[in-house]
């Protein structure tokens, strides 16, 4: 009787100690992005986001970035109709690419969405206004039905797929270059 109850024990200390170091594990993670908010507004004739977020660069993304290689961030947002009787349903799907790069004649960098780009004189302006990305459109007002909740999530990441070739391999496995935020979900009812 007493062996089992020593072999219980230990099991049970053991146990513990796993539970322990994966708790260190997640609590020792941290996201260099983090969603703090997020609303969707009509506006005119088309619902779009808005949302506040914490961007910190790891040393060597700031290092690669100060040598020239531009670096592009993903947000991304979905839309879902929760429904009982089947699968959800992905109302919208959208995304919005952002440039960040810097220009070492100017020594300004440059946040560019498409063809539209704004300068800043600082790293920490650029990532400041990166960090608040608003009237992102993502619905047309039609597309969404009056009196019906929506489930909302919506993320930002850096998009390494975008990176030079060699950069690209160096990513792999690497924290260094992982940088993304959890899904941020919130409730929307136009």
């Amino acid at each position: 009787m007493m062996a089992s109850t020593m072999h219980c024990s230990s099991a049970v200390r053991r146990f513990f100690a796993l539970v322990c170091l994966l708790l260190l594990a997640v609590t020792a993670r941290a996201d260099n992005i983090d969603v703090r908010s997020a609303s969707v507004t009509l506006r005119g004739d088309s619902y779009s986001v808005d949302a506040d977020l914490q961007i910190t660069l790891t040393p060597t993304l700031e290092d690669i970035l100060s040598k020239g290689v531009s670096l592009y961030f993903l947000l991304e947002f979905e839309l879902i109709r929760p429904r009982w009787y089947w699968l959800n349903d992905k109302v919208v799907a959208a995304a919005q690419q952002y440039k960040l790069a810097y220009n070492p004649l100017t020594r300004q960098y440059r946040i560019s969405l498409g063809t539209i780009y704004q300068n800043f004189p600082t790293l920490t302006e650029a990532v400041r206004f990166l960090s608040r990305p608003r009237n992102i459109p993502v619905a047309d007002k039609a597309e969404l039905q009056s009196g019906t909740t929506y489930s909302a999530a919506l993320r930002m990441r850096l998009d390494v797929s975008q990176l030079p070739r060699p950069f690209q391999i160096t990513v792999l496995g690497s924290r260094e270059w992982n940088m993304s935020s959890t899904w941020f979900r919130f409730s929307v009812s136009p």
